[in-house]
């Protein structure tokens, strides 16, 4: 899925969008379960942080689960980040009707800036189109390159937008300053969201524990290392000393 020219651009503007990567049954599926969990969590006051913030999504629904082992999100995070990533945190960005969310702001995903190095892969999957109207994700070309994060102004007068259709994958560098827009449509405008690190790194939440054992079952090699199942710590010295091919943390992750 990612070719040399893409890999290209994606270095030098920061985001390439893949078109139709998934279909119209598969984004039903997932956008059934990601509404459901949107409004379980608005009566959950510890939950409902954000109008349309769902957390942990592989929690949510067979189908968002099912995400962490597909082989094209797989070869593009593994292509354009690194073959060891892991998640760093698997949540929603929808905007529901006529309203904003916290994304609105104008801000970068990783706060920190190493040149020439990526730290954190943002991955958009919009479960409906993206339009100028919805709030489809503005962004400035190239930001990703500088320290320097830019007025507000000036980031509006540069930006370009995310206009994709459902089914289509936004890929992003996490340093690439970008906001949402604000839906001023009458209807949700739902999208799921990754954000993928380094295997040396800190998640937003101890996946591997996180999980019911049953969950983590379902799930093939893929899933398994970028919940971070390769890169868990020895919590005893038992565990420390097992055989090789028993331990937490695997060879070889980065």
């Amino acid at each position: 899925m990612i070719d040399k020219n893409l890999q290209e651009r994606f270095n030098q503007e920061g985001l390439v969008l893949i078109p139709s990567v998934f279909s119209g049954t598969e984004v039903a599926a997932l956008k059934t379960e990601l509404l459901a969990a949107t409004l379980e969590d608005y009566a959950d006051p510890v939950k409902h942080f954000d109008k349309g913030m769902v957390h942990n999504c592989m929690l949510r629904g067979k189908h968002m689960l099912a995400l962490l082992d597909n082989p094209k999100i797989y070869n593009c995070v593994t292509t354009l980040l690194d073959p060891c990533a892991i998640i760093y945190a698997y949540q929603a960005s929808t905007l529901m009707a006529k309203s904003s969310n916290y994304g609105t702001r104008m801000h970068v995903d990783c706060p920190r800036f190493i040149p020439n190095y990526m730290t954190n892969l943002g991955l958009i999957l919009p479960l409906d189109d993206f339009t100028l109207d919805n709030g489809a994700t503005y962004y400035l070309p190239g930001s990703h390159l500088s320290e320097n994060i830019p007025s507000e102004d000036n980031f509006y007068q540069q930006a370009r937008r995310a206009v994709c259709r459902k089914g289509d994958l936004i890929l992003f560098n996490a340093r690439l300053v970008h906001a949402a827009g604000a839906n001023d449509t009458e209807q949700e405008r739902c999208a799921l969201t990754i954000n993928f690190c380094r295997s040396y790194m800190r998640q937003r939440f101890d996946f591997p524990r996180l999980m019911p054992t049953e969950l983590i079952e379902t799930l093939g090699d893929r899933g398994k290392q970028l919940i971070g199942m390769n890169v868990r710590m020895p919590s005893s010295l038992e565990e420390f000393y097992l055989p090789e091919e028993q331990r937490l943390y695997r060879a070889n992750q980065g």
